[in-house]
């Protein structure tokens, strides 16, 4: 009865990925070193993502 309210873990990754990847494009207008982290930050949660996804979680 309680498993409909699970997060889904790669919901929650792609998620975080997609708002990475936006602020990187805001920021790549203003301060190209910190879109530059973020893009790196985003490429980490893809990589995450893609292990999870391997592994079977989707």
């Amino acid at each position: 009865m309680f498993g409909m309210f699970k997060k889904d873990p790669v919901e929650k990754l792609r998620k975080e990925h997609a708002r990475l990847l936006a602020e990187a494009h805001r920021l790549s207008t203003v301060d190209r070193a910190r879109s530059d982290e973020m893009t790196a930050k985003a490429a980490e949660v893809e990589a995450q993502l893609v292990a999870l996804t391997e592994k079977g979680g989707a």
